[in-house]
């Protein structure tokens, strides 16, 4: 192995950001989208984008799309409000979503919630045997979602 990927794979594991510890193993914790897809309907071509309020300034989305001359600037302010309109009714979508799960939490049994809290993952390799490939390296990452398991084996 040369040294250019061994320093590739170290710096990929250092750099590598699982999902904070929260959000694991609590089908009930979701991350809220902030993404709003726009049909702006103008004539001759209605518009369509993605607006995210988290991250996109709201005149500066809306300065590139007179730019890429996908919108006029006459119809600045229309869009303007037309995509806030939108946002605002993602924003009560989401504000509903974690409403009802947060309800569906508060209604569920002390059992349930007990089993999702001490909820444990185990990662199983295959027995070494001649027909099976050789796993040398063994690690507890399961995926992205689950993240690391408790044990393996």
């Amino acid at each position: 192995m040369n040294k250019l990927s061994m320093l590739s794979k170290n710096l990929s594991f250092f750099f590598y950001n699982p999902f904070k510890e929260d959000k694991l193993h609590n089908p009930f914790k979701k991350d809220e989208l902030t993404e709003v897809q726009i049909l702006f309907p103008i004539e001759p071509t209605p518009v369509y984008c993605t607006f995210d309020w988290q991250f996109d300034d709201l005149e500066e989305f809306t300065d590139a799309m007179i730019q890429d001359e996908e919108l006029s600037a006459d119809q600045k302010d229309a869009f303007k409000e037309f995509v806030k309109e939108r946002v605002r009714e993602a924003k009560k979508a989401n504000k509903e979503a974690r409403e009802a799960r947060r309800k569906a939490i508060e209604e569920m049994r002390e059992e349930t919630k007990a089993a999702f809290e001490n909820l444990r993952f185990y990662k199983f390799y295959p027995v070494q045997s001649p027909d099976a490939p050789e796993v040398s390296k063994k690690c507890k990452v399961i995926n992205r979602y689950y993240g690391k398991a408790h044990e393996y084996m």
